[in-house]
Protein backbone atom coordinates (compact mmCIF):
# COMPACT_ATOMS: atom_id res chain seq x y z
CA UNK A 1 0.00 0.00 0.00
CA UNK A 2 3.11 1.96 1.06
CA UNK A 3 5.82 2.87 -1.76
CA UNK A 4 9.59 3.30 -0.78
CA UNK A 5 10.38 7.03 -1.10
CA UNK A 6 13.16 9.58 -0.13
CA UNK A 7 12.98 12.35 2.93
CA UNK A 8 14.00 15.54 1.64
CA UNK A 9 13.39 18.86 3.72
CA UNK A 10 13.07 21.98 1.58
CA UNK A 11 15.98 24.46 2.73
CA UNK A 12 14.73 27.60 0.67
CA UNK A 13 12.51 29.18 3.59
CA UNK A 14 12.65 32.56 4.57
CA UNK A 15 14.59 32.72 8.02
CA UNK A 16 12.43 31.77 11.43
CA UNK A 17 11.00 34.02 13.54
CA UNK A 18 13.03 34.38 16.65
CA UNK A 19 10.05 33.01 18.81
CA UNK A 20 9.93 29.75 16.78
CA UNK A 21 11.23 26.71 17.65
CA UNK A 22 13.43 25.33 15.40
CA UNK A 23 13.02 21.38 16.23
CA UNK A 24 9.07 22.28 16.50
CA UNK A 25 9.45 23.60 12.43
CA UNK A 26 12.05 20.97 11.75
CA UNK A 27 9.37 18.48 13.30
CA UNK A 28 6.12 19.87 11.17
CA UNK A 29 8.39 20.11 8.03
CA UNK A 30 9.54 16.57 8.08
CA UNK A 31 5.07 15.89 9.34
CA UNK A 32 4.58 17.83 5.80
CA UNK A 33 6.62 15.43 3.90
CA UNK A 34 5.09 12.43 5.23
CA UNK A 35 1.61 13.92 4.36
CA UNK A 36 2.93 14.32 1.27
CA UNK A 37 4.31 11.41 0.53
CA UNK A 38 1.07 9.91 1.66
CA UNK A 39 -1.03 11.84 -0.90
CA UNK A 40 1.27 10.21 -3.67
CA UNK A 41 1.15 6.90 -2.02
CA UNK A 42 -2.33 6.12 -0.74
CA UNK A 43 -5.81 7.59 -2.85
CA UNK A 44 -6.95 10.12 -0.25
CA UNK A 45 -9.37 10.69 -2.78
CA UNK A 46 -11.07 8.17 -1.37
CA UNK A 47 -10.07 8.49 2.43
CA UNK A 48 -13.34 8.50 3.21
CA UNK A 49 -14.10 4.93 2.08
CA UNK A 50 -10.58 3.99 3.67
CA UNK A 51 -10.97 2.42 6.98
CA UNK A 52 -9.81 4.38 10.14
CA UNK A 53 -8.13 1.89 11.77
CA UNK A 54 -6.35 0.52 8.64
CA UNK A 55 -5.45 3.72 7.72
CA UNK A 56 -4.20 4.38 10.78
CA UNK A 57 -1.77 1.25 11.10
CA UNK A 58 -0.28 2.56 7.98
CA UNK A 59 0.27 5.79 9.03
CA UNK A 60 1.78 4.35 12.16
CA UNK A 61 4.08 2.07 10.16
CA UNK A 62 5.40 4.70 7.64
CA UNK A 63 6.14 7.16 11.33
CA UNK A 64 7.85 4.27 12.81
CA UNK A 65 10.02 3.92 9.64
CA UNK A 66 10.39 7.83 9.75
CA UNK A 67 11.27 7.74 13.44
CA UNK A 68 14.18 5.38 12.87
CA UNK A 69 15.89 7.02 10.03
CA UNK A 70 15.11 10.54 11.35
CA UNK A 71 16.67 10.15 14.64
CA UNK A 72 18.28 13.36 14.63
CA UNK A 73 15.42 14.87 14.70
CA UNK A 74 13.19 12.67 16.24
CA UNK A 75 14.69 11.44 19.02
CA UNK A 76 13.47 14.89 20.74
CA UNK A 77 10.02 14.34 19.61
CA UNK A 78 7.22 12.27 20.55
CA UNK A 79 6.62 9.40 18.25
CA UNK A 80 3.15 8.90 19.16
CA UNK A 81 2.81 12.75 18.42
CA UNK A 82 4.03 12.15 14.64
CA UNK A 83 0.62 9.36 14.12
CA UNK A 84 -1.88 11.59 15.68
CA UNK A 85 -0.81 14.86 13.57
CA UNK A 86 -0.33 12.83 10.66
CA UNK A 87 -3.48 11.49 11.25
CA UNK A 88 -4.89 15.26 11.37
CA UNK A 89 -3.57 16.24 8.40
CA UNK A 90 -5.33 13.74 6.86
CA UNK A 91 -8.92 13.76 8.42
CA UNK A 92 -8.48 17.54 10.54
CA UNK A 93 -6.83 20.99 10.05
CA UNK A 94 -3.14 19.91 10.97
CA UNK A 95 -1.61 21.83 13.40
CA UNK A 96 -4.63 23.75 14.21
CA UNK A 97 -6.63 20.48 15.41
CA UNK A 98 -6.17 20.81 18.82
CA UNK A 99 -7.01 24.99 18.97
CA UNK A 100 -10.17 23.78 17.08
CA UNK A 101 -10.99 20.97 20.25
CA UNK A 102 -10.31 23.31 23.11
CA UNK A 103 -13.72 24.51 23.80
CA UNK A 104 -12.06 27.85 25.52
CA UNK A 105 -10.85 28.86 22.09
CA UNK A 106 -13.60 31.46 19.70
CA UNK A 107 -11.19 32.65 17.69
CA UNK A 108 -8.04 31.19 15.38
CA UNK A 109 -5.92 33.69 13.61
CA UNK A 110 -3.41 32.28 11.69
CA UNK A 111 -0.64 35.68 10.34
CA UNK A 112 1.86 33.32 8.68
CA UNK A 113 2.74 29.53 8.95
CA UNK A 114 5.12 30.56 12.17
CA UNK A 115 2.57 33.02 13.94
CA UNK A 116 -0.90 31.79 15.22
CA UNK A 117 -2.72 33.63 17.91
CA UNK A 118 -6.09 32.60 19.57
CA UNK A 119 -8.51 34.25 21.72
CA UNK A 120 -9.33 32.98 25.15
CA UNK A 121 -12.32 34.21 27.65
CA UNK A 122 -11.87 37.71 25.64
CA UNK A 123 -8.06 37.85 25.38
CA UNK A 124 -5.85 37.59 22.84
CA UNK A 125 -2.54 35.30 23.01
CA UNK A 126 0.35 34.03 21.00
CA UNK A 127 0.23 29.90 21.44
CA UNK A 128 3.40 27.77 20.18
CA UNK A 129 1.07 26.29 17.04
CA UNK A 130 3.52 26.57 13.98
CA UNK A 131 3.29 25.25 10.11
CA UNK A 132 6.00 23.77 7.92
CA UNK A 133 6.26 26.78 5.89
CA UNK A 134 3.79 28.84 3.52
CA UNK A 135 3.11 25.92 1.07
CA UNK A 136 2.15 23.84 4.43
CA UNK A 137 -0.38 26.16 5.71
CA UNK A 138 -1.59 26.80 1.71
CA UNK A 139 -2.41 22.73 1.62
CA UNK A 140 -4.47 23.10 5.13
CA UNK A 141 -6.63 26.56 3.26
CA UNK A 142 -7.32 24.53 0.45
CA UNK A 143 -8.30 21.85 1.93
CA UNK A 144 -10.89 23.21 4.00
CA UNK A 145 -12.14 25.52 1.45
CA UNK A 146 -12.34 22.04 -0.52
CA UNK A 147 -14.15 20.32 1.63
CA UNK A 148 -17.12 23.45 1.73
CA UNK A 149 -17.14 22.94 -2.31
CA UNK A 150 -14.90 26.32 -2.80
CA UNK A 151 -11.31 27.08 -4.43
CA UNK A 152 -9.10 29.44 -3.74
CA UNK A 153 -6.30 30.44 -5.57
CA UNK A 154 -4.13 33.46 -7.02
CA UNK A 155 -7.71 33.44 -9.49
CA UNK A 156 -10.05 33.48 -6.48
CA UNK A 157 -7.41 34.78 -3.47
CA UNK A 158 -10.55 35.13 -1.01
CA UNK A 159 -12.82 32.65 0.75
CA UNK A 160 -15.42 33.75 3.59
CA UNK A 161 -17.54 30.06 4.71
CA UNK A 162 -19.18 28.16 6.96
CA UNK A 163 -17.49 24.94 8.29
CA UNK A 164 -19.75 21.87 9.22
CA UNK A 165 -19.62 22.59 12.97
CA UNK A 166 -20.90 26.01 12.55
CA UNK A 167 -17.49 27.99 12.86
CA UNK A 168 -17.38 30.68 10.54
CA UNK A 169 -13.63 30.66 8.42
CA UNK A 170 -12.19 33.48 6.43
CA UNK A 171 -8.84 33.01 3.92
CA UNK A 172 -7.03 35.30 1.85
CA UNK A 173 -3.56 34.60 -0.35
CA UNK A 174 -1.46 36.08 -2.57
CA UNK A 175 -1.42 38.24 -4.60
CA UNK A 176 -4.03 40.17 -2.11
CA UNK A 177 -2.35 38.91 1.48
CA UNK A 178 1.65 40.15 0.77
CA UNK A 179 2.72 38.39 3.60
CA UNK A 180 1.47 34.78 2.53
CA UNK A 181 -1.22 32.68 3.25
CA UNK A 182 -3.51 34.29 6.25
CA UNK A 183 -6.67 32.08 7.64
CA UNK A 184 -8.86 33.05 10.37
CA UNK A 185 -11.65 31.19 12.70
CA UNK A 186 -14.33 32.46 14.84
CA UNK A 187 -16.41 29.27 16.42
CA UNK A 188 -19.00 28.91 18.10
CA UNK A 189 -19.98 26.76 21.04
CA UNK A 190 -22.02 23.48 20.75
CA UNK A 191 -24.68 25.41 23.41
CA UNK A 192 -25.37 29.12 22.30
CA UNK A 193 -25.00 31.87 25.40
CA UNK A 194 -28.06 32.25 26.85
CA UNK A 195 -29.23 36.02 28.73
CA UNK A 196 -29.07 33.73 32.16
CA UNK A 197 -25.45 33.25 30.81
CA UNK A 198 -25.03 37.18 29.69
CA UNK A 199 -26.39 37.96 33.20
CA UNK A 200 -23.98 35.84 34.96
CA UNK A 201 -21.31 36.89 32.93
CA UNK A 202 -21.98 41.12 33.84
CA UNK A 203 -22.87 41.43 30.60
CA UNK A 204 -25.62 43.23 31.06
CA UNK A 205 -28.14 43.40 34.17
CA UNK A 206 -30.93 41.61 35.20
CA UNK A 207 -33.19 44.32 35.00
CA UNK A 208 -31.97 45.40 31.30
CA UNK A 209 -32.26 41.55 30.68
CA UNK A 210 -36.36 41.80 31.37
CA UNK A 211 -36.86 44.87 29.43
CA UNK A 212 -35.27 42.90 26.64
CA UNK A 213 -37.65 40.57 26.86
CA UNK A 214 -40.44 42.35 27.17
CA UNK A 215 -39.37 44.31 23.49
CA UNK A 216 -39.10 41.05 21.99
CA UNK A 217 -42.71 39.35 23.27
CA UNK A 218 -44.71 42.54 22.60
CA UNK A 219 -43.20 42.63 19.18
CA UNK A 220 -41.43 45.87 19.14
CA UNK A 221 -38.42 46.23 16.00
CA UNK A 222 -34.95 46.19 17.54
CA UNK A 223 -31.48 46.97 16.09
CA UNK A 224 -28.58 45.47 17.42
CA UNK A 225 -25.19 47.31 17.15
CA UNK A 226 -21.42 47.30 17.87
CA UNK A 227 -18.15 46.29 16.50
CA UNK A 228 -16.65 43.07 15.31
CA UNK A 229 -16.51 40.44 18.12
CA UNK A 230 -18.70 42.57 20.67
CA UNK A 231 -21.75 40.09 20.63
CA UNK A 232 -24.41 41.01 18.78
CA UNK A 233 -24.83 37.77 17.21
CA UNK A 234 -24.94 36.34 20.76
CA UNK A 235 -27.42 38.72 21.90
CA UNK A 236 -29.41 38.52 19.12
CA UNK A 237 -29.20 34.91 19.52
CA UNK A 238 -30.18 35.32 23.11
CA UNK A 239 -33.59 37.68 22.91
CA UNK A 240 -34.52 35.03 20.29
CA UNK A 241 -35.22 32.95 23.17
CA UNK A 242 -38.25 35.29 24.09
CA UNK A 243 -40.20 34.70 20.63
CA UNK A 244 -43.86 33.12 21.12
CA UNK A 245 -43.02 28.80 20.81
CA UNK A 246 -45.71 29.49 17.98
CA UNK A 247 -44.48 32.13 15.71
CA UNK A 248 -42.69 31.56 12.06
CA UNK A 249 -39.26 32.75 12.17
CA UNK A 250 -36.99 33.08 8.79
CA UNK A 251 -33.38 34.00 9.47
CA UNK A 252 -31.42 35.21 6.77
CA UNK A 253 -27.67 35.34 7.05
CA UNK A 254 -24.51 35.73 5.03
CA UNK A 255 -23.06 33.22 6.71
CA UNK A 256 -25.36 31.30 9.02
CA UNK A 257 -24.21 31.69 13.10
CA UNK A 258 -27.72 32.02 14.15
CA UNK A 259 -28.90 29.11 16.57
CA UNK A 260 -32.48 30.01 17.73
CA UNK A 261 -33.84 27.77 20.32
CA UNK A 262 -37.06 27.96 18.57
CA UNK A 263 -39.44 25.05 16.84
CA UNK A 264 -40.80 26.72 13.92
CA UNK A 265 -37.64 28.21 11.53
CA UNK A 266 -36.61 28.63 8.56
CA UNK A 267 -32.59 29.16 8.21
CA UNK A 268 -31.44 30.96 4.83
CA UNK A 269 -28.15 31.45 3.71
CA UNK A 270 -26.50 33.62 0.74
CA UNK A 271 -24.95 32.29 -2.19
CA UNK A 272 -21.51 33.74 -3.91
CA UNK A 273 -21.11 33.21 -7.25
CA UNK A 274 -19.14 30.64 -8.89
CA UNK A 275 -15.89 30.56 -11.14
CA UNK A 276 -17.67 31.79 -13.76
CA UNK A 277 -19.33 34.81 -11.63
CA UNK A 278 -22.97 32.99 -11.97
CA UNK A 279 -25.43 32.18 -9.14
CA UNK A 280 -24.41 34.28 -6.63
CA UNK A 281 -27.81 35.25 -4.33
CA UNK A 282 -27.81 37.76 -2.70
CA UNK A 283 -29.37 38.74 0.78
CA UNK A 284 -31.54 41.23 -0.55
CA UNK A 285 -32.79 38.39 -2.79
CA UNK A 286 -33.48 36.15 0.10
CA UNK A 287 -35.46 39.18 2.06
CA UNK A 288 -37.79 39.47 -0.56
CA UNK A 289 -38.40 36.27 -0.84
CA UNK A 290 -38.97 35.42 2.66
CA UNK A 291 -41.50 37.46 2.67
CA UNK A 292 -43.57 35.15 0.30
CA UNK A 293 -42.74 32.52 2.90
CA UNK A 294 -45.60 33.69 5.66
CA UNK A 295 -43.50 34.96 8.42
CA UNK A 296 -44.29 36.58 11.56
CA UNK A 297 -40.60 37.86 11.97
CA UNK A 298 -37.65 38.02 9.81
CA UNK A 299 -34.14 37.74 11.86
CA UNK A 300 -31.30 39.71 9.58
CA UNK A 301 -28.01 38.30 10.98
CA UNK A 302 -26.78 41.31 9.35
CA UNK A 303 -27.92 43.90 7.23
CA UNK A 304 -24.98 45.63 5.16
CA UNK A 305 -26.15 46.67 1.95
CA UNK A 306 -29.66 47.22 -0.11
CA UNK A 307 -30.95 44.87 1.79
CA UNK A 308 -31.65 47.09 4.77
CA UNK A 309 -34.58 48.74 2.67
CA UNK A 310 -36.63 45.69 1.94
CA UNK A 311 -36.17 44.68 5.58
CA UNK A 312 -37.29 48.71 6.47
CA UNK A 313 -40.37 47.53 4.50
CA UNK A 314 -40.92 44.08 5.81
CA UNK A 315 -40.98 45.72 9.64
CA UNK A 316 -43.35 48.10 8.57
CA UNK A 317 -45.96 46.26 6.87
CA UNK A 318 -47.12 43.79 8.86
CA UNK A 319 -43.84 41.89 10.39
CA UNK A 320 -42.96 43.43 13.33
CA UNK A 321 -40.69 42.53 16.68
CA UNK A 322 -37.99 42.04 13.31
CA UNK A 323 -34.73 41.75 14.74
CA UNK A 324 -31.41 42.37 12.76
CA UNK A 325 -27.38 43.51 13.68
CA UNK A 326 -25.37 46.46 12.14
CA UNK A 327 -21.64 46.80 12.54
CA UNK A 328 -21.46 50.68 14.60
CA UNK A 329 -19.82 52.44 17.32
CA UNK A 330 -22.82 53.90 18.67
CA UNK A 331 -26.59 53.89 18.52
CA UNK A 332 -26.61 57.38 16.60
CA UNK A 333 -24.11 55.83 14.43
CA UNK A 334 -26.36 52.66 13.36
CA UNK A 335 -29.04 54.97 12.71
CA UNK A 336 -26.62 56.68 10.29
CA UNK A 337 -24.94 53.52 8.78
CA UNK A 338 -28.35 52.59 7.98
CA UNK A 339 -29.15 55.73 5.90
CA UNK A 340 -26.26 54.91 3.86
CA UNK A 341 -27.64 52.08 3.20
CA UNK A 342 -30.58 53.02 1.86
CA UNK A 343 -28.92 55.54 -0.58
CA UNK A 344 -27.30 52.04 -1.76
CA UNK A 345 -30.71 51.29 -2.93
CA UNK A 346 -31.32 54.16 -5.45
CA UNK A 347 -33.88 55.16 -4.32
CA UNK A 348 -33.60 58.97 -4.25
CA UNK A 349 -35.46 60.21 -1.04
CA UNK A 350 -35.67 63.26 1.58
CA UNK A 351 -33.29 62.43 4.15
CA UNK A 352 -36.28 63.28 6.11
CA UNK A 353 -38.33 60.51 4.72
CA UNK A 354 -35.69 57.80 5.46
CA UNK A 355 -35.52 58.59 8.75
CA UNK A 356 -38.76 58.56 9.34
CA UNK A 357 -39.45 55.07 7.29
CA UNK A 358 -36.03 53.65 9.60
CA UNK A 359 -38.11 55.17 13.01
CA UNK A 360 -40.82 53.55 12.04
CA UNK A 361 -39.82 50.03 11.91
CA UNK A 362 -36.83 50.26 14.20
CA UNK A 363 -37.91 51.11 17.95
CA UNK A 364 -34.95 50.66 20.00
CA UNK A 365 -31.32 50.44 19.40
CA UNK A 366 -29.18 48.22 21.45
CA UNK A 367 -25.33 48.93 21.39
CA UNK A 368 -22.60 46.51 22.70
CA UNK A 369 -19.31 46.88 22.47
CA UNK A 370 -16.10 44.50 23.27
CA UNK A 371 -14.15 46.52 26.08
CA UNK A 372 -10.50 46.31 27.11
CA UNK A 373 -9.50 42.79 28.80
CA UNK A 374 -11.94 41.27 26.50
CA UNK A 375 -15.31 42.08 28.72
CA UNK A 376 -18.33 42.78 26.48
CA UNK A 377 -21.39 45.03 27.73
CA UNK A 378 -24.47 46.11 26.70
CA UNK A 379 -23.55 49.94 26.30
CA UNK A 380 -27.11 51.59 25.35
CA UNK A 381 -30.50 50.40 25.54
CA UNK A 382 -31.94 53.38 23.35
CA UNK A 383 -35.53 54.17 22.01
CA UNK A 384 -35.99 56.48 18.74
CA UNK A 385 -39.13 58.25 20.12
CA UNK A 386 -39.64 59.65 16.71
CA UNK A 387 -38.15 61.56 13.68
CA UNK A 388 -39.84 64.79 14.22
CA UNK A 389 -38.52 67.33 11.68
CA UNK A 390 -36.16 65.21 10.03
CA UNK A 391 -34.05 64.58 13.12
CA UNK A 392 -34.04 61.91 15.43
CA UNK A 393 -35.44 61.90 18.93
CA UNK A 394 -33.55 59.25 20.58
CA UNK A 395 -33.57 58.14 24.57
CA UNK A 396 -31.55 56.55 26.48
CA UNK A 397 -32.96 54.14 29.32
CA UNK A 398 -30.34 52.31 30.59
CA UNK A 399 -26.33 52.07 29.78
CA UNK A 400 -22.85 51.12 31.14
CA UNK A 401 -20.52 53.36 32.35
CA UNK A 402 -16.65 52.79 32.19
CA UNK A 403 -15.03 54.03 35.34
CA UNK A 404 -11.52 52.68 35.45
CA UNK A 405 -9.19 49.93 33.96
CA UNK A 406 -7.28 47.64 36.92
CA UNK A 407 -3.83 46.45 36.18
CA UNK A 408 -4.48 43.08 34.88
CA UNK A 409 -6.57 45.55 32.26
CA UNK A 410 -9.80 44.50 33.23
CA UNK A 411 -12.65 47.36 33.08
CA UNK A 412 -14.71 48.43 35.95
CA UNK A 413 -17.61 50.28 35.88
CA UNK A 414 -21.46 50.54 36.47
CA UNK A 415 -24.86 50.17 35.14
CA UNK A 416 -27.51 52.60 35.23
CA UNK A 417 -31.24 53.90 34.28
CA UNK A 418 -31.93 56.97 33.04
CA UNK A 419 -34.33 57.72 34.74
CA UNK A 420 -36.58 57.90 31.45
CA UNK A 421 -39.60 55.99 31.05
CA UNK A 422 -40.20 54.33 27.59
CA UNK A 423 -42.94 55.93 25.68
CA UNK A 424 -42.94 51.75 24.05
CA UNK A 425 -43.89 51.16 28.09
CA UNK A 426 -47.64 51.83 26.92
CA UNK A 427 -47.83 49.15 24.02
CA UNK A 428 -45.71 46.23 26.13
CA UNK A 429 -48.19 46.59 28.56
CA UNK A 430 -51.06 46.75 26.48
CA UNK A 431 -49.59 43.19 24.95
CA UNK A 432 -49.98 42.05 28.96
CA UNK A 433 -46.55 42.09 29.80
CA UNK A 434 -46.24 43.80 33.41
CA UNK A 435 -43.15 45.55 34.19
CA UNK A 436 -42.49 47.60 37.37
CA UNK A 437 -41.83 51.54 37.26
CA UNK A 438 -39.35 51.11 39.43
CA UNK A 439 -37.37 49.28 36.72
CA UNK A 440 -36.65 52.88 35.57
CA UNK A 441 -35.89 54.80 38.18
CA UNK A 442 -33.18 56.78 37.95
CA UNK A 443 -30.30 54.76 39.27
CA UNK A 444 -27.01 53.60 39.21
CA UNK A 445 -26.42 49.78 39.49
CA UNK A 446 -23.69 48.28 42.07
CA UNK A 447 -22.30 44.81 42.37
CA UNK A 448 -23.89 45.24 46.21
CA UNK A 449 -26.88 46.04 44.46
CA UNK A 450 -29.60 42.46 44.89
CA UNK A 451 -29.01 40.09 41.76
CA UNK A 452 -31.89 39.98 39.67
CA UNK A 453 -31.91 36.84 37.63
CA UNK A 454 -32.92 36.64 33.70
CA UNK A 455 -36.34 36.39 32.88
CA UNK A 456 -37.92 32.77 31.84
CA UNK A 457 -38.72 31.89 28.33
CA UNK A 458 -42.23 32.45 27.58
CA UNK A 459 -44.79 29.29 27.21
CA UNK A 460 -46.20 28.59 23.54
CA UNK A 461 -48.29 31.58 22.51
CA UNK A 462 -47.96 34.13 25.27
CA UNK A 463 -46.68 37.49 24.97
CA UNK A 464 -47.68 39.30 21.88
CA UNK A 465 -50.87 39.80 20.11
CA UNK A 466 -50.13 37.59 16.97
CA UNK A 467 -49.24 39.60 13.55
CA UNK A 468 -52.81 40.40 12.65
CA UNK A 469 -54.00 41.39 16.00
CA UNK A 470 -50.60 43.59 17.45
CA UNK A 471 -51.02 46.62 19.06
CA UNK A 472 -50.31 50.24 17.52
CA UNK A 473 -46.86 51.22 17.18
CA UNK A 474 -48.06 54.95 19.01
Amino acid sequence: MLQSFQWTIDEAEPRLPDHVDVLEQQFQQLKSTIHQQLVESLDLSQVGQIDRDELSTEVWALADEVCRSREEILSQLDRERLRDELMAEIFGVGPLEKLMADPDVTDILVNDPYTVYVERRGRLEMTDVIFADNAHLMRIIQRIVARLGRRIDEVSPMVDARLPDGSRVNAIVPPLALNGPTLSIRRFGAKPLDMTDLVANSSLRGEMAHFLAALVQGRIGCLISGGTGAGKTTLLNAISAYIPRDERLVTIEDSAELLLQHKHIVRLETRTANTEGMGEITQRELVRNSLRMRPDRILVGEVRGPEVWDMLQAMNTGHEGSLTTIHANSARDALARLEMMVAMTGFELPVAVVRQYIASGIRFVIHVARLKGGARRVMQISEIVDARNGNYHLEDVFGFEQLSVDAEGNVHGEFYATGYEPAALRRIRAAGIELSDDMFREKRFSPSDPFVSAPTRPPSGSGGQGRNGAASRR
